[in-house]
C-alpha cells in the first residue's frame, strides 16, 4: 500500500469518526454523567468490539449477514433489547439514589469499571451496522493484485489502525465531555443522572429505525 493510499485512509477514518454516532453519543453521555475514567473505559470496550467487527468482516460474516438479512435483523434486535435494558437499569439506580434515605454513591470499584467495559463492547457488538462498515470500508483500500498473504498484511494493518484511531477519538470525546460537565457542575441539574439512560433508548430506537 502506498503512502499516499494510507494518507487517505487516515483522513476518510477521521472524518467517519468526527460524525456523530451511538459510540460517540455513548462515550460523551457516560464523560459527562460519570467522569472521564468511566469513558474511557467504555471507549477501551468499544474499541475490542471494533477489533471484533474487523475481524468478523474479514473472515466474510458480513457478506453472509447480508445474504441472510432475517440474520441482520435478529443482532439488530438483540442490540436494542440490550440497550433498553442498559436503560431500565440505570435509571432504576438514578431512582433509588435520588432517595435522600438511600446510601451516598459509592465511588468507582473495580466491578463498576468491568461493567463499564462490558457495557462499551456489547453496545458496540450488538450494532450490525458497524460490522457492515468494516465490511464495506476496509475492502476499498486494499490492493488486490498481490500475493494472498500481503492481502491479509493490509487488512491487518488497516484493521488495526481503524481500532487505534476509534480509541483516540473516543478518549477525546470522553475528557471533553468530562471537563465541559465540570465547568457545568457549579449549578448541578436534577436531571444529569437521566442522562445515561435517556441516551440508551435514543440509541435503542435508532438501532430499531435505522
Amino acid at each position: 500500500m502506498s503512502d499516499s493510499t494510507f494518507l487517505m485512509y487516515l483522513l476518510a477514518l477521521a472524518g467517519a469518526f468526527l460524525l456523530p454516532g451511538p459510540d460517540m453519543a455513548l462515550v460523551l453521555a457516560t464523560g459527562a454523567a460519570r467522569g472521564v475514567g468511566t469513558a474511557l473505559v467504555t471507549a477501551v470496550g468499544i474499541a475490542g468490539a471494533r477489533a471484533v467487527h474487523v475481524t468478523l468482516s474479514g473472515a466474510g460474516l458480513a457478506t453472509l449477514m447480508v445474504a441472510h438479512p432475517q440474520a441482520l435483523q435478529w443482532v439488530k434486535w438483540a442490540g436494542a433489547a440490550y440497550l433498553f435494558y442498559l436503560a431500565a437499569r440505570l435509571l432504576q439506580s438514578a431512582l433509588s439514589k435520588s432517595n435522600p434515605d438511600s446510601e451516598a454513591a459509592a465511588p468507582a470499584t473495580e466491578q463498576g469499571a468491568r461493567a463499564s467495559l462490558v457495557r462499551g463492547f456489547l453496545t458496540n457488538l450488538l450494532n450490525p451496522k458497524a460490522l457492515l462498515f468494516c465490511s464495506m470500508f476496509l475492502p476499498q483500500f486494499v490492493n488486490v493484485n498481490v500475493a494472498s498473504a500481503s492481502m491479509g498484511m493490509q487488512y491487518l494493518r488497516l484493521g488495526a489502525t481503524l481500532v487505534l484511531m476509534g480509541l483516540l477519538f473516543d478518549a477525546i470525546y470522553a475528557v471533553l465531555a468530562a471537563r465541559l460537565a465540570r465547568r457545568l457542575r457549579g449549578k448541578p441539574s436534577p436531571y444529569g443522572k437521566f442522562v445515561l439512560p435517556t441516551v440508551f433508548v435514543l440509541l435503542a430506537g435508532r438501532l430499531v429505525m435505522g
